[in-house]
């Protein structure tokens, strides 16, 4: 039997999981269940293109897309602090409750899109850009977005999760995800060498679902950890993210629109 220490010291891991009592900034929205819990339907604008996002890293890959598409489309916050993931209206688009979604009313009957890298893959294919026609580059790049999938959640649930959201500072699990946090910013690192963009002179979908996710730790949106990771060491990275910082599409598709627009990144970070 186990003699490990516990946190607290008087927890037992059960035979059997329950759910536990509501802890941490989002314990009230977490449950082990899928599905609606609230009726209501999603606005429609007038254009074909519906986003229904926040300001998240993986909101803000869709619009720098669609900004830099240069189409048209609406947009529609969709507040997790509210718990607005869990509507009718949501989870027929997305069962998973996560943002963004995304409804295509240019087709018969509508498009739905759900996850961030299938929706910048659906408009890449759709609109013939940014993801290059040469199977080579193109294996490429989907190498680097299933990487992003992959890493994306030791970024956020694991080390945004336990160095800011947690309800207690736990040694462990700081250091563990800290640990994996640097090796993925160190892997992006390397592979920048010599590069200008992630598979060398091409800008592409690899970059807008990599961005995101790497940019909050250079401008203060991520978790107030920038000096904490030490990430200005990552000198390739570092001037990656300065050069896609001045396209006119990242721009508007992360400060102009959205990252102003939607309110409950800013309430989060204040937690």
């Amino acid at each position: 039997m186990s003699t490990k220490p516990s946190l607290p010291e008087s927890y037992v891991v059960p035979k059997v999981w329950k759910t536990p009592e509501s802890h941490g900034a989002f314990g009230g929205m977490n449950r082990p269940t899928a599905g609606a819990r609230t009726e209501a339907e999603l606005p429609r604008g007038e254009h074909p293109i519906q986003l229904y996002s926040l300001g998240t890293p993986n909101g803000v890959k869709v619009t720098i897309m669609l900004e830099e598409l240069g189409i048209p489309y609406d947009a529609w916050e969709i507040s997790i602090m509210q718990q607005q993931q869990f509507t009718t209206g949501f989870v027929e688009i997305n069962p998973n409750s996560k943002i963004p979604a995304m409804l295509d009313y240019s087709v018969s009957p509508p498009q739905r899109v759900f996850e961030s890298v299938s929706i910048l893959l659906y408009l890449a294919e759709k609109y013939g850009k940014f993801y290059p026609k040469d199977l080579r580059k193109r294996t490429e790049v989907t190498n680097w977005l299933i990487w992003q999938v992959g890493t994306a959640p030791y970024i956020g649930g694991g080390f945004g999760h336990f160095y800011k959201y947690a309800p207690v500072a736990i040694e462990y699990a700081i250091d563990r995800f800290t640990m994996e946090t640097k090796r993925i910013i160190d892997v992006l690192d390397k592979q920048l060498e010599g590069k200008e963009y992630i598979i060398g002179d091409e800008y592409t979908i690899a970059d807008i679902a990599i961005f995101p996710w790497i940019k909050i730790f250079y401008d203060g949106t991520g978790y107030d950890a920038t000096e904490f990771l030490q990430v200005n060491e990552y000198k390739n990275v570092k001037r990656w993210v300065e050069t896609l910082m001045k396209r006119e599409g990242v721009i508007r598709g992360t400060e102009k629109k959205y990252v102003q627009g939607f309110k409950d990144i800013k309430e989060l970070n204040k937690l």
